[in-house]
């Protein structure tokens, strides 16, 4: 009896500490795609719940995990549930990583694609098309980057043979304790390496320019909100003051969030950082300003 209790009891407790990962719908991003159907991508959907004003406003969640795998339920899960309870209709990217020995193209394919649908679904998901962003957390930081850098330079669905009626731009950015730079003063080197490949062959100097975000803003860039902390041990906090610093050079819409400690890998738990700085309410107050929340 004792033994049965035990066994309940811990199962009770894994679910207050790992809540199951809700989600409303699951969306394969390459089904019925010649040559891609057996890609494993997914996103998961939440919505706003009835009770809640709808903003009409998407944002697609590429959880970070240095491109080689996925905090699928720190950054992911959390992420969508806090969008979701502002109105806003939250996809989770389950995006190829290296785990899986995936490398570039892969990931920028798996969040174009997800734009796409997005975008293609939107009447059906009570979404504005005009109002869909990106938010990623470290290597996903630099994902949703790319995306906003990279939508016409970069077009992967097109390489693929994929006939786009919509844009792939992203409507804001948001990179959290990002991955910036691929340059070896402060490159993040797992991440470098899950992206590009290991060896002198995928990480020539080119290849390191050419992923390296601070190096490649646009004139067309979505205004972008950076979120760091300068006691980050996993990722040089310097990779997001220079993205900053090319944003502004750039004139893009952008804005800093600098914090004193942190770390990395916060998420939005609910932890001793979030606590202490609320950081998603000063981004609340941000898309409030753009428009795209309540």
């Amino acid at each position: 009896m004792k033994k049965k209790f035990l066994i309940f009891f811990t199962a009770i407790l894994f679910l207050e500490i790992f809540p199951v990962f809700s989600k409303d719908e699951t969306i394969y991003l390459w089904k019925n795609i010649k040559g891609m159907t057996n890609q494993p991508s997914v996103m998961f959907m939440h919505k706003p719940s009835d009770d809640v004003p709808h903003t009409r406003t998407a944002v697609i969640i590429c959880p970070g995990g240095s491109y080689h795998h996925l905090g699928l339920q720190s950054e992911g899960n959390t992420t969508a549930v806090w969008f979701a309870q502002n109105g806003v209709t939250a996809f989770v990217l389950k995006y190829r990583t290296a785990e899986s020995l995936y490398h570039h193209p892969a990931m920028l394919q798996d969040i174009q694609r997800a734009i796409q649908l997005v975008r293609e679904n939107a009447e059906e998901w009570d979404i504005d098309p005009s109002r869909v962003g990106v938010i990623g957390f470290s290597a996903g930081g630099h994902l949703v980057t790319m995306a906003g850098e990279f939508w016409q330079t970069h077009d992967e669905l097109a390489k693929l043979g994929l006939e786009c009626k919509v844009s792939l731009r992203p409507d804001f950015v948001i990179p959290v304790y990002p991955v910036v730079s691929m340059q070896d003063d402060i490159a993040h080197k797992w991440s470098r390496n899950s992206l590009l490949g290991k060896g002198k062959k995928n990480q020539t100097q080119e290849r390191k320019d050419e992923f390296s975000l601070e190096l490649n803003v646009p004139s067309d860039m979505p205004p972008t909100y950076i979120v760091v902390c300068d006691d980050d041990p996993v990722v040089i906090p310097e990779n997001s003051l220079r993205l900053y610093d090319a944003l502004q050079a750039a004139r893009i819409p952008s804005r800093l969030a600098r914090y004193p400690w942190g770390k990395h890998g916060f998420g939005m738990k609910n932890c001793s950082f979030m606590k202490e700085f609320h950081w998603n309410e000063e981004l609340r107050e941000w898309l409030k300003e753009l428009g795209y929340m309540q």
